[in-house]
This record gives C-alpha cells, sequence and structure tokens, in this order.
C-alpha cells in the first residue's frame, strides 16, 4: 500500500509553515497607521510647531522686560532663526509630551489587542509569541522615531521659512555656525530617542502586563513624572543618579562649547539598561502568560 501524502512537517508543524514569515513587520507597520490614534499623534507632532509659530506672532512686543524671566529670554533666542526655533520645540516637548507619545505606541501596542479580543486569534494564526512581540515592538519604536522626527523636521522647515537660516544660540554655548548647530541638533535627537527608550521598555512592560491600554500607556507617564520628582529630592543623595530620568536632561550638554559628554555616555549607558531590563521582563511575562483575551 502507498503512504498517503502528509501535510503536517517533520515537526508537526503545517507543511510550509514558516514562523519567520507570521505578522510581516510592514503588514503591522500599515495597520497600526490607519489607526486614528497613530493618525493623530503624528498630526500633533507636526501641528505643535506651527502652533508655536502662531503664538509667537501674537506675543506683544512691548511686555515690560524688566519682568520677564528665563523662559521668555529661551523665546527671545527662538525667534532668531530656525535652529534656534527647532531647538526651543525640542525643549518645550522634550520632560512631557514626547514621553506621552513614546507610552502611547508602547503601551498601547499589545494591550489594546487583548482588550479588542482579538490577542488570541493573533496566536492562534499560529504567530509564536517571541515574534508577536518583536514586531509590535519594532513597530511601535518605527512610529516614536517617526514622530520625534517629524516634529523637529516640522519646527526647522517652518522656523527657516519665517526666522531664517541663522547661526544656532544657547545660553549655554557660543553661537555656533549653522553647520555646526544642525550637526548638534541631530546628535540631541539622538540622545532624546535613547534616553525615551526607557519609557518606551516601561510602557510595553506594562502593556503586556494589563489588558487596559490606558493604564498602561497612563502608568508609564506616571512612573516618568514620580522619577523625575524623586530626582528633584537632593536629601536622596547619589541614589538619585540610578533614576531613569536622572540624566534626562544632560542632552543640553551636547550644546555647550566645549561640548560635555560625561553625562550623556552615562545617561545613554543608564537608558539602554533600563529599557533592556523592562522588555526582557516583557518577554519573560508574555511568554508564560495564559492570553485568554
Amino acid at each position: 500500500m502507498m503512504a498517503q501524502s502528509s501535510s503536517v512537517g517533520p515537526v508537526g508543524a503545517a507543511t510550509g509553515y514558516r514562523p519567520s514569515g507570521t505578522l510581516p513587520f510592514l503588514a503591522e507597520f500599515r495597520r497600526q497607521a490607519s489607526r486614528r490614534r497613530t493618525q493623530l499623534a503624528l498630526g500633533f507632532m507636526v501641528l505643535l510647531p506651527l502652533i508655536i509659530l502662531v503664538a509667537f506672532q501674537f506675543d506683544a512686543g512691548d511686555d515690560d522686560r524688566n519682568g520677564r524671566n528665563e523662559f521668555a529670554s529661551l523665546v527671545d533666542l527662538a525667534t532668531s532663526g530656525g535652529l534656534n526655533f527647532t531647538l526651543f520645540s525640542i525643549f518645550v516637548s522634550s520632560s512631557f509630551l514626547l514621553v506621552v507619545v513614546v507610552a502611547l505606541f508602547c503601551g498601547d501596542t499589545v494591550a489594546s489587542e487583548a482588550s479588542w479580543g482579538s490577542l488570541r486569534y493573533l496566536l492562534a494564526v499560529p504567530v509564536p509569541r517571541a515574534r508577536l512581540l518583536t514586531v509590535k515592538l519594532l513597530v511601535a519604536l518605527a512610529y516614536s522615531a517617526l514622530a520625534l522626527v517629524l516634529l523637529a523636521g516640522t519646527a526647522l522647515l517652518a522656523g527657516t521659512l519665517r526666522y531664517g537660516w541663522s547661526p544656532l544660540r544657547s545660553q549655554v554655548s557660543a553661537e555656533l555656525a549653522p553647520a555646526d548647530g544642525l550637526v548638534r541638533l541631530l546628535a540631541v535627537l539622538g540622545y532624546l530617542a535613547v534616553v525615551l527608550l526607557v519609557v518606551a521598555g516601561l510602557a510595553f512592560l506594562l502593556s503586556v502586563t494589563t489588558d487596559a491600554a490606558l493604564g498602561a500607556v497612563g502608568g508609564a507617564v506616571l512612573l516618568w513624572i514620580l522619577s523625575s520628582i524623586l530626582d528633584q529630592i537632593t536629601a536622596l543623595g547619589a541614589l538619585r543618579a540610578f533614576l531613569p530620568t536622572h540624566f534626562s536632561s544632560a542632552w543640553l550638554g551636547l550644546l555647550s562649547t566645549p561640548v560635555q559628554t560625561d553625562d550623556v555616555v552615562r545617561g545613554a549607558i543608564s537608558a539602554i539598561a533600563y529599557a533592556t531590563l523592562f522588555w526582557g521582563l516583557a518577554y519573560w511575562r508574555f511568554t508564560r502568560k495564559d492570553v485568554t483575551s
């Protein structure tokens, strides 16, 4: 009797099944692009520099200069050129807005699937759990990076058209030629991207822990704020250096003359260590989790 052909592979999988071929990156990227929260978040990154630009147009020039504070002096610098306007936009966004956006992309990615009840169907395709997490994490990081680029790119374009292509000036450095200033800004963006990996890791960990997307996003933001508050308590002494937010403003050293990179290096190492820890815990938790939603 001739043996019947089998559609089952040697390890029990269907013939032709490749785990690496499930849930392609581009398919997930396009699916996330169609979501309203992605469109609104990226749209606001483009809109914010334009809102700041319009707000500057309504700034009354006859205000009492003697009563102006340090923030007002930053506004004066922001209107002196496109590079300075970009630096100002990054400055006002880095401590909260960008944290929220990164937490949104990374905290909503898995928890939203669980809340919709579609997560178990993705795993039944079957998509290996580690691959599902990897693809979703990479897509979330890609959109987080895109948000950062859109914010800086829009600010640079709008600021240059309105205020011209002028040297970069700040309160911590001498005047920098436009080409040098652009390189410094790119370095600042790179460092911010590394620091925000901590938020991405924390939000992603919470996303695989809870079925409530809002809880994952809000939890990551609140913990970041809590770390920022603790970092202001000088009584903690050297313990503050172990907080994930301690070196979040070290990018200012990239604008100084000469460049100060000691805290930048420490901040990058700290951020990568925390992000790796949170991502490792996320994989450990999800691969052992009983997914029922």
